[in-house]
């Protein structure tokens, strides 16, 4: 299972399979509960461990094929925070002993972890890019005492076992480092955010002791940062396909004027502008997963097209349902939030197209890029 291969952007048979086995499980356990089975029966959250720690050893098209299926159902789960960003920045910081006590225990799921990452933003940007961190870490003997305010933790069903950290040491802008907390954080308090269905928390450090993982903190923080991006459009782009076959039911089953509104004009022309958006999501996530060890800028991409997409879509459901989708329990709601939510996850839209047009050349570095064409 090592990505599409020789066979282009087509699941092969064995992402088939893993699809087909997490969507059963979701179907059958909502929230929180599909944790357990999801790591037990499935593997789940060994996808990424390689196999000297126990783990499958996958890369990151397996981790799309679960992301999408998790966005389908708008699960909670902590697969994002503990089998994408603690096991991606574990393995990135080269700290093999660390790797040999955490991740077997987090590929069984019995151990779940968090990566502490964004702070308030600054000059602009959202809290999320590199120069943000300003959690300070204090040589103390052997270990490090870290200082400050960490955001948008992504939280789970229970209390993370293992949580790392970003933060810099030295003086001034000092220079980034992962962090692994030896002891528990001054406050880990899980916020009410508008998105029921991912919960985030905040994290306050006040002299934690914590230990050094990796001096290289702006690295890890970077690829990290790019799997991260890759799986959440995924997400991202299996919760617009959901949303769509929602509403087309919907459209089935609603009669107005005598006749289903799917048949009117107007509101297949809207479904068909929907269905195009959720495919150039699907094939922009695809390929981000199959190619971004090689081309990072594909998750940027990735993360700006699903962004928008969801959004558009989720639109779209609240307004193709009528007064009924802007009900607090109707699922088109749950959408919509979780469109918003994520949209802001990682970095908004317009960061990732400045990264991007930047990378690709188009602006010289530092220039905005408010006036990029974004969006269906």
């Amino acid at each position: 299972m090592n990505g599409p291969g020789g066979r282009g952007l087509e699941p092969t048979p064995e992402q088939e399979e893993l699809c087909a086995a997490v969507r059963a499980v979701l179907a059958r356990h909502r929230g929180h509960a599909a944790w357990s089975p999801l790591t037990a029966q499935v593997g789940a959250a060994a996808l990424a461990v390689p196999e000297e720690y126990g783990g499958l050893g996958c890369g990151a098209a397996e981790i799309g094929v679960v992301m999408a299926e998790l966005g389908r159902a708008l699960s909670p789960v902590p697969f994002l925070g503990s089998a994408v960003l603690t096991v991606g920045a574990l393995l990135e910081s080269g700290d093999r002993e660390a790797c040999a006590r955490h991740l077997p225990g987090l590929a069984e799921g019995t151990l779940v972890g968090a990566l502490a990452w964004a702070e308030a933003p600054a000059g602009g940007r959202g809290g999320w890019e590199a120069g943000d961190v300003a959690t300070r870490a204090v040589k103390a003997g052997s270990d490090w005492l870290l200082t400050g305010t960490k955001r948008y933790v992504l939280a789970g069903p229970v209390e993370a076992g293992l949580l790392l950290a970003f933060a810099r040491t030295g003086d001034g802008e000092g220079e980034l480092g992962l962090f692994e907390l030896t002891a528990p954080p001054a406050s880990f308090t899980v916020r009410s955010t508008m998105d029921r269905t991912r919960p985030l928390a905040e994290l306050t450090l006040d002299r934690t002791p914590a230990r050094l993982l990796s001096a290289d903190g702006a690295g890890v923080l970077a690829r990290v940062r790019d799997a991260a991006c890759t799986a959440l459009a995924a997400e991202q782009a299996g919760a617009a396909g959901r949303a769509l076959e929602v509403t087309v039911r919907y459209a089935k089953d609603r009669v107005q004027f005598g006749r289903p509104i799917g048949s009117f004009q107007a509101v297949k022309h809207r479904l068909a502008d929907m269905y195009t958006a959720v495919e150039t999501a699907r094939s922009l996530s695809l390929a981000a997963g199959a190619a971004v060890a090689d081309r990072p800028e594909l998750a940027s991409a990735a993360k700006s097209a699903c962004s928008e997409a969801l959004a558009y879509v989720a639109g779209e459901v609240i307004q193709l349902h009528g007064g009924i989708g802007i009900t607090w329990e109707h699922e088109a709601h749950e959408f919509l939030k979780r469109a918003h939510g994520s949209a802001h996850l990682f970095g908004t839209p317009a960061a990732h197209r400045e990264r991007l047009a930047s990378e690709l050349a188009f602006l010289s570095p530092g220039r905005r890029t408010a006036d990029i064409p974004s969006g269906p």
